[in-house]
């Protein structure tokens, strides 16, 4: 005899990894904390720990939008890989910088992917339809981005340069890409996903 009162398989599957994502998100602030006290390798002042909490609690809140904008798997890890390239991106920069250092200023054009992405997903309330072009052109920006970098010497100098900035490049592009391709099928695989409403 089956049990109509029990969830759904899907929404038990959807509430795991919302919590281990949650989870994810808890350890990684309270890890550098932990490390701290035992070695003097990690340093972590409270401007790091403020952007860190910035980037993955953000990441959060996106991946909880995405959960509730559709039910389509497709767009579901479509969003999850776009987040996944939004964390690695603003963190991988912060942190050693994808144009030389860190402290390099070429590396502040890497926002202008993070803006098109976001700027796009906001336009067109999060329809998969829009993701669609809005994950495009974050790649096409940080294509146009290692390209420049490298045709511009930017970062010449630094250890191993330009492999960092070719490698990263093409990484990142390539979540971007998959990201577009899933939100494309999940836009023609089936009926419009529901919007999420914005004010005005």
């Amino acid at each position: 005899m089956t049990n109509d009162l029990a969830p759904p398989r899907t929404d038990r599957l959807t509430r795991t990894l919302r919590l281990i994502g949650w989870t994810a998100v808890a350890g990684l602030l309270i890890a550098p904390a932990i490390a701290m006290r035992f070695t003097d390798e990690v340093r972590w002042t409270t401007s790091d720990f403020v952007f860190a909490g910035v980037v993955l609690l953000g990441a959060g809140g996106i991946g909880e939008l995405a959960v509730r904008a559709s039910r389509d798997w497709s767009y579901r890890i479509g969003a999850g890989l776009a987040v996944l390239a939004f964390v690695l991106l603003l963190w991988i920069n912060g942190a050693v910088g994808i144009i030389g250092s860190e402290d390099h200023p070429a590396n502040l054009l890497y926002l202008a992917v993070i803006l098109a992405a976001f700027v796009g997903a906001v336009a067109s309330r999060f329809r998969a339809d829009g993701l669609v072009l809005s994950m495009t052109s974050a790649a096409l920006i940080q294509a146009v981005i290692g390209v420049l970098a490298v045709l511009r010497g930017w970062g010449e100098g630094s250890e191993s340069w330009p492999r960092p900035v070719i490698v990263l490049s093409i990484g990142f592009c390539l979540i971007w890409l998959a990201s577009a391709a899933l939100f494309r099928r999940a836009a023609s695989g089936r009926p419009a996903k529901r919007s999420i409403p914005t004010s005005g």
